[in-house]
């Protein structure tokens, strides 16, 4: 059984294939977390929540006969506020009568076969046989409310969720004032930190840092998860690697303001929450009324972190990613916007989808300017009727037209955003956010439309369920260019006004699934100036999001190692464009590493351009399966080394290998041995270029010589990829 409760010692026990999580019901009702780690079979585990005498300065708990025991000191799983516990508190629950106390005290539970949904949020899901779910009870005595704590196992996967309802039961009104969706207690600080940051067109750099006393943050306050940082961290040993040592990652199912933080007390041990954001939120509850928190996910894995990502990628492909095209073969793309901007028309739309089809490209994707009076990014943004004079007709004869070519055809959305210069700004300037009495911050030239409304809502879903009700719509690209200031709504009770930011998120989900649920066949790609809200919680509705607006290759090749950290391979928007800084043979290499798609003007390609895209196009199809459902091995990351990036894929049964290397910038020791990773080393592999048969463990140890390819060495920008299959 996944999950076991010891009747006797009181010890709840979580197991998956690869770990054990384990916790205490303690005297009087307290929680103590006791252990999170590699698989045990044991159940006598109690030892393990002292952490030795501690000073007057730490409280006695009331009631507990145990002069060992402080709820300041010893592990809590979910530690509540103003009790005993100077730490950072996982829920603060301000109460009728002012104060924040918190003491939350076990009651009950149950254990249920599958995976609960979770209203109004995006989490995983599975069947009653591939999961277990227990749900933990616990209750503030004075206030009334209580805490339920879900926790989720995924025994086949190393995996374990979580996530917080909160009910007030009281006979007042209480407020909300954080509430983490997890609390992990870790018994050493002798670990790294490992998370990526980033900005505009730089996102997704990968980070490693020692963990010290003191509290070490990551978060956001913009209304999106942002490109400065995302919702995952991992804590991995001080001597872990790619493909060893323990690694612990952590990832919030959310798109809005989030914060993972990490406090190490005095003891060195770390204490690790992540959930909304505190700052700038607050949750009425009306008795009778609940809050859930978004889901987290808890991944732990004994072989580096490159275990760890690939059980979240395998994971996410199987248990959150619920559109149709996740594990379906998704057409091959060439969007408009870098060979075009706003300067196009139906003709010349139409001219693109003819070159591309010329060359095997399956979609066309028209990007922003089709609607309203759009001509530049200063107006008309909210306007979603088509522009029939610039396409030449209506959206439906201009799709009928490339359809008839043998091409699809996908379009551009920005839903929640609306530029000044509009109609329908002119009409309801109150629907975009901003303070009563303040100035709107303007941030490229628009503003955001208040989503915490539902007839805002209703009226985007019905102006974009008219436009692509009327035409053959294969995709479409939803975008998010601005984050939110001046917080607030017009429509929202000044003691509500707090919970303006998590409403927002809330009704972003709303208006995503109607759109996805009424087009259920099409497929959605999240972008935010690329990747400015690259989160779980978006894909759950897209089973694609546009990493960066960063085309370089050589750029690209952090990016997408970062991304790469949590998210899936499948789910790594990638385009080969026109930036000259590489050759299109490893643009193409790069982009094959992620969902693989165009960004050009294919009638600018030369003829012997247009060869090398033909064989692309090929490559796109002969690996699409290995790629997006094998396991991805981040061998050398342009992190670390100033002068090559490689990377590997090998399919699950081991009988195919793709290798990958990009060169940087040519090293200066013209000698490059490479030891691949992830085969059998029983198996020969035969290398499909040369015809030479290697056993696994010969490429895995002796490794490859990639000193001299065709008798030269590669040089800055160049690339290589070798192919090995088990005849």
């Amino acid at each position: 059984m996944p999950v076991f409760f010891d009747e006797t010692k009181k010890i709840f026990k979580l197991d998956t294939k690869s770990s054990t999580y384990a916790f205490l019901v303690y005297d009087e009702g307290f929680l103590v977390h006791l252990y999170y780690g590699a698989k045990l079979p044991d159940n006598n585990l109690k030892h393990l929540m002292y952490r030795g005498w501690f000073d007057s300065l730490s409280p006695y708990a009331d009631k507990v006969d145990d002069p060992l025991f402080s709820a300041d000191i010893n592990p809590m799983e979910y530690p509540g506020n103003g009790a005993g516990d100077f730490r950072i508190s996982a829920c603060t629950v301000r109460g009728g009568d002012g104060n924040t106390v918190t003491d939350l005290r076990y009651v009950s539970h149950k254990i249920t076969k599958g995976k609960p949904p979770l209203p109004g949020l995006p989490a995983t899901f599975a069947k009653e046989d591939e999961a277990e779910t227990l749900e933990v009870e616990t209750v503030d005595a004075v206030t009334g409310v209580k805490v339920f704590l879900l926790y989720t196992v995924f025994e086949d996967y190393g995996v374990m969720t979580r996530s917080v309802r909160v009910e007030n039961s009281g006979d007042k009104a209480v407020e909300l004032e954080q509430v983490y969706s997890a609390c992990l207690e870790l018994p050493t600080m002798d670990m790294d930190m490992i998370h990526v940051y980033g900005k505009w067109a730089k996102e997704n750099t990968t980070e490693r840092q020692p963990l010290h006393h003191g509290i070490q943050s990551i978060h956001s306050k913009r209304g999106m998860t942002g490109p400065n940082h995302n919702p995952f961290a991992a804590l991995v040993d001080r001597t872990a690697t790619e493909e060893t040592g323990d690694a612990y990652g952590l990832n919030l199912i959310y798109s809005g303001n989030f914060a993972i933080d990490i406090e190490v007390d005095t003891r060195g041990c770390p204490r690790v929450l992540a959930g909304i954001n505190p700052e700038d939120f607050r949750w009425r509850l009306e008795p009778g009324e609940t809050f859930t928190t978004p889901e987290a996910v808890l991944v732990y894995s004994e072989n580096g972190v490159g275990g760890m990502s690939r059980t979240f990628h395998h994971f996410y492909l199987d248990h959150l990613m619920r559109s149709e095209w996740t594990k379906k073969k998704r057409p091959l793309l060439i969007n408009s916007w870098e060979a075009a901007y706003f300067d196009f028309d139906g003709d010349k739309l139409v001219e693109f989808a003819r070159e591309a089809k010329e060359l095997g490209i399956d979609m066309l994707v028209m990007d922003d300017g089709w609607f309203g009076n759009r001509f530049d990014d200063h107006r008309a943004l909210g306007d979603w009727q088509v522009n029939e004079e610039k396409l030449g007709g209506t959206l439906g004869q201009l799709v009928d037209r490339v359809n008839a070519l043998g091409v699809k055809f996908g379009i551009w959305y920005e839903p929640e955003m609306i530029n000044p210069d509009s109609d329908l700004y002119r009409a309801h300037p109150d629907w975009a956010v901003c303070a009563p009495g303040r100035g709107k911050s303007i941030s490229r030239h628009q503003c955001v439309l208040d989503m915490t409304r539902a007839d805002v809502r209703d009226y985007i879903f019905q102006q974009m369920a008219d436009v692509i009700s009327k035409a053959n719509i294969a995709y479409i690209k939803w975008d998010c260019n601005r984050n939110i200031t001046e917080a607030a709504s017009l429509q929202l009770p000044p003691e509500r006004q707090g919970e303006f930011f998590h409403r927002y998120v809330l009704g972003v989900y709303d208006l995503m699934d109607r759109v996805t649920t009424a087009f259920p066949h099409i497929l959605l790609e999240n972008c935010s100036s690329g990747g400015g809200r690259f989160d779980a919680g978006m894909m759950y509705y897209s089973p694609q999001i546009w990493a960066s607006d960063n085309t370089d290759a050589i750029e690209r090749l952090t990016i997408q190692f970062g991304a790469s950290l949590c998210y899936p391979i499948a789910a790594i928007g990638a385009h080969v464009s026109a930036n000259p800084r590489t050759d299109i043979v490893t643009r193409g290499n790069v982009a094959m590493c992620g969902t693989f798609g165009y960004e050009l003007d294919p009638r600018k390609l030369t003829a012997e351009e247009k060869e090398i895209v033909k064989r692309q196009v090929q490559d796109y199809h002969k690996y699409y399966e290995l790629i997006r459902f094998g396991d991805f091995y981040r061998i050398t990351a342009p992190t670390e080394n100033a002068f090559v990036c490689d990377w590997e894929f090998v399919s699950q049964d081991k009988n195919e290998v793709l290798f990958t290397r990009v060169v940087m910038r040519q090293p200066e020791n013209l000698y490059q041995r490479q030891c691949l990773r992830g085969l059998d080393p029983d198996k020969l592999y035969t290398d499909e270029e040369t015809g030479e048969t290697y056993s696994g463990a010969l490429l895995m140890h002796g490794g490859l010589n990639l000193s001299a390819v065709s008798g030269r060495w590669l040089r800055d920008g160049e690339s290589l990829t070798k192919h090995f299959v088990v005849k």
